[in-house]
Formats: structure tokens, sequence, C-alpha cells
């Protein structure tokens, strides 16, 4: 009997018999992808321009859209030999599309939440009806009536002891004037007497406070023991159900061994999943390929839809799998495939000099290469900070003032000392250090010049990417300056107010700023040769003479 072909693995359309297969998997935190995996996500691209199999709203304005909210996701595919031989691909989405979590051509989930016949739309229904039980009981007229009576009475209370305070206060300075007066003709038993009454005035107060509150009290304590009861029985079941799910998440690795979503974040330093572990793409393809005895070649994810308003997802742009919830579960699956080699192990800077255009006996500036880190990294310890404690041995203090991030190039100024350095750091933490960045970007700026103003934060879930966030960001702004517009690129001049982490790099992506990645950005927009962003002017004060002094670097890239 023949076997029945497995309708997630996808043949290429294209004849691959000239492609050179990987002999090793992709590394999958930064990666260039392989021909192999372009070829499958140009399949998978045009089957979502054209697909019918369901409706999900991209925001990208396609018929088969539909309406609702738009809700961009990140794809993946994952090129896999399979045991007749063949080389095909499988594809994945993260999380659900359209409300579903079933699709043609699109692997399904490690754990299905939505299957009917599972456990969890039961439990589900269960808590729904602890919750709506909890509305009831906190809708309850006794609740509200004698909730606003007990805040009433409480408020009244205040209002009468600050009164009576106030009495007792004017009261003993009253009384300390009289024991003042020279002629020593007053009775000290009659003033010691409104002092005690009036004490026992501010207790009776409080007895008889304490005494209506707890009437008030005693006529609400069933309803609210009966809410706690609710809601800690809520809390209990929803820590039973999540803790099952986690245990339902099982996820095989290269050597066909097995381990829970639980079991994985438990040795993690967060020892819980954070929320969506599991649903992304890349452990999707990777558990599909393990359960049919597939051969994975090489994978690659991107973003199709809208961005996000927090965060910079270009649509159509490949992207390296997240961090939080990602790397640890990627950590196992990948346990016994061979890999591409980590690029984050690289030194990027060996080979590389370190010029210094200026120094005298307090301070030196620095040029420093692209991909040169300015501190050393957990894994990478050469920085502009170990050349220089290198070449200066008997340097004093941190060193470092401020930092350019590892792909970005230009002018760093470093001191030679404690105090200098934090006179150096008072002048850029009152922002009165100027200075300007030139910047090569994507495509065709529209406008001349401006300011860009969106506070940032760390993205928590996949450091060390930035996020946009009104609510919990730090105020970020940079003003920006079209040099020329050449070839479809634009030269413009940057110069930050603020130096947040990326900030340059978000503020030119991201839609709410230029909406024009910085060429060669491999967070925010598209890997190129290096990163075409360079710290060109630094103007500062020195410490010691006071002189402005103005430190000027050309570009290493043509303009």
């Amino acid at each position: 009997m023949a076997l029945q072909e497995d309708p997630y693995f996808i043949p290429f359309y294209r004849d691959i018999g000239e492609m050179v297969l990987p002999d090793r998997f992709t590394f999958p935190f930064a990666y260039e992808p392989h021909p192999l995996s372009i070829w499958a996500v140009e399949e998978l691209q045009a089957y979502l321009l054209e697909q019918k199999d369901f409706v999900h709203n991209f925001g990208l304005g396609t018929k088969q859209e539909g309406e609702g909210l738009v809700i961009g996701k990140m794809f993946g595919v994952l090129a896999v030999l399979d045991q007749k031989g063949r080389v095909g691909y499988l594809a994945a989405c993260s999380g659900k599309l359209g409300g579903q979590n079933l699709h043609l051509r699109l692997v399904p989930p490690v754990f299905d939440l939505l299957d009917e016949k599972g456990f969890f739309l039961k439990e589900e229904q269960k808590l729904n009806a602890l919750n709506a039980e909890i509305i009831l009981w906190e809708a309850h007229p006794a609740w509200g009536w004698h909730s606003c009576e007990w805040e009433s009475m409480q408020r009244r209370f205040e209002e009468e002891l600050e009164h009576l305070r106030g009495k007792i206060k004017e009261g003993k300075k009253r009384r300390k004037a009289v024991r003042d007066l020279e002629d020593n003709h007053w009775d000290e038993e009659a003033l010691a007497t409104e002092s005690i009454r009036e004490q026992y005035a501010l207790k009776a107060m409080k007895r008889r406070h304490a005494a209506l509150l707890k009437n008030c009290q005693d006529k609400i304590e069933p309803i609210r023991k009966k809410i706690e009861e609710l809601k800690e029985e809520r809390k209990r079941k929803s820590a039973s159900l999540q803790q099952e799910i986690f245990e339902q998440y099982v996820f095989l690795n290269g050597r066909g061994e097995s381990k829970s979503l639980y079991h994985i974040f438990r040795n993690t330093s967060v020892l819980w999943p954070p929320a969506g572990a599991g649903e992304c793409a890349a452990p999707k393809l990777l558990q599909y390929a393990f359960l049919k005895g597939y051969k994975p070649l090489c994978m690659a994810e991107f973003w199709w839809g809208k961005s996000p308003a927090s965060e910079v997802r270009l649509h159509g742009r490949y992207y390296p799998a997240c961090q939080s919830k990602c790397a640890p579960i990627l950590g196992h699956m990948l346990e016994g495939i061979p890999l591409e080699h980590n690029p984050m192990e690289e030194n990027p800077a060996e080979g590389k000099e370190l010029e210094i255009i200026f120094e005298d006996e307090y301070l030196l500036v620095v040029d420093k290469p692209a991909e040169f880190l300015s501190v050393p990294g957990k894994k990478i310890k050469d920085s502009v900070y170990s050349r220089i404690k290198m070449s200066y041995p008997h340097a004093k203090g941190p060193l470092i003032v401020h930092r350019l991030d590892m792909s970005t190039s230009g002018l760093m100024v470093l001191a030679k000392d404690k105090w200098i350095h934090q006179q150096l750091q008072k002048q850029f933490i009152k922002r009165q250090v100027k200075k300007r960045y030139i910047a090569l970007l994507e495509g065709d700026l529209i406008g001349e010049e401006g300011i860009i103003d969106l506070p940032l934060r760390v993205d928590l879930e996949d450091r060390p990417r930035q996020l946009v966030c009104h609510e919990y960001g730090k105020a970020a702004r940079t003003l920006w300056r079209v040099l020329q517009r050449k070839e479809g690129k634009t030269w413009v001049h940057f110069e930050p107010i603020t130096g947040r982490t990326h900030q340059l790099r978000v503020h030119a992506a991201h839609p709410m700023g230029l909406g024009s990645p910085i060429v060669g950005d491999d967070l925010y927009g598209t890997r190129a040769e290096r990163l075409f962003l360079h710290a060109e002017r630094l103007e500062l004060v020195h410490p010691m003479t006071r002189e402005v002094m103005v430190f000027e670097r050309p570009s290493p890239f043509v303009g």
C-alpha cells in the first residue's frame, strides 16, 4: 500500500538540480538566507499574494485580506530532504491566522489550543464561567452600595480627624502661650485637664469611626469573602491550566530527544515561558520536520504585512529568530544538528586599526571602524576600551565616556583619568556635546529636514532591538537634514539631541520616523557589507583648558 503524500511537504517549482545543498544548517539568530531558502520564500510570498484559503488582514490592501484589525505576521520556510531523497520545503506562520491554527500549506502548531476536542477550550469555558460569576457578585447592589458607604465614611472621618487635630494643635499652642506668661498666674490643673479631654475626644472619635466601619464591613463581608474565594479559585485554575499547556508543548531535537516548554525554560534566567513561546514559525517547522523524519537543510523567516506600531518590521524582509521566545527552544531543538558558524562569536575587529586623531595628557579622540565594539562583549573582549587600556595601562577611571554601536563608525572621546571622565560625562548628560552623523538611507526620502521625536525602550522579548513606546520609553529626539539623493537612496545628516541605544537606526527605519532604514542595518533593515552610519563630527569643551574643540572625520563610504 502506497504511503499517503504529506500535504505540507511542498516540492520546489524550479529545477534545483544544480543547486548546491548546504552541508550545515542555518544559524537562526544571524544568517544570510541560503539560495534554497530564498526560493522557498519567493514561492510562499507568491502564494500569500494570491491565496484564498484564509482571510487575514495584513494591512496590505489586497482583495483577499478582508476587514478587521490589521496584524502583520512572521512567516518561515524550512528546506528539507524527505525520506525518499526529495528536496522540498515546509512553511509556517507565527501564531494564528484569521483566528485559526490549521491552514493549507502551513504546518500545524506544536500544540493546537483551538482543538475542539482538547482540554484547553473546556478549561477556558470554566474560567470564563468563573469570570462571569465574579462580575455578577461585584455587581451585587449591596456590594456597590456598602462599598460607596464605606468610602464616604472614610472620607468624612479623615476630614473630621483633620479638623479635630487642628483644634488640638491650636489648644496646645494656646496652653504653651499661657505657660510662657511671666506673671506665672495660671491653673496648671485646668490646662492639663483640657489636654486630657482633647486626647479623650480624639480616641472617642477613632472608636466611633471603627465601629461604623466594622458595621459596614460586616454587611459586605459575605460578598467580599465570596468574591475573594472565586478569585482565588480562578487563580489556581489559571495556573494549573497554564502549567498543563506548557507540558503539552513538547519539542524534539536533532537527537530525537523531547523536552516540554516548561522544562526548556525552567533552566533559563526567566524560569517561566513568556506569552506566545512555542508559537513562532521556526519551532513549528523543525518540530514537524522531526516528526516526519525529514532532514532540515536551511531556513529563513520574513515579515509579511504592516509593521506593528511599536516595532520596526518591514514587509517582505528577512529577520532572525527572536531571543526571548525562540532562543531557549531552538537551543534544545538544534542539538545534534551541525550548524553554520555563529557570526556573533567572531571578532569583527580583528585586523582593524583604531586610529587616534587627537591626544593630550587628559583625553584622546579615536576614529572607531565599523564592526568594532566600544566596550567588551560577553564573548568578544576586543574593543575600543580594551585596545586603549592596553596602550595606556596607567590611565585611571572608566576611559569610555560614550559609546557607538558596534556597526557604527566614527568619532569617540575617551578620558585618561576619573575627573576628566566625570567632566566630559556631565557635558553629555547636559546635552552640551554636539554630535553629527552621516547616513545613507534606503529610498528617496520625502522632505528636506525636520525633527523626529519617538521615545524608545528595549524590546524585552528580542534584545537588543528597541521599540517605540510612548508609555514607558525614554525621550529620544533627532534632527535630520537631507544632503543629496542619488540612485534611489538618500544621504542625510543626523544630529541626535538625546543619545538612546539604536536611536538613529530606529528613527530612520520606523514608519513614524523617516520610514527609510539605514543601508546595511541588519536589525531594522537589510544586511549589507556594513552599516552606512558614521559619526563624523564631535564638538565639546575641554575640561581643563575650557577650549571649544571640534573634531571631524569624513565618512569612509563615498557620498
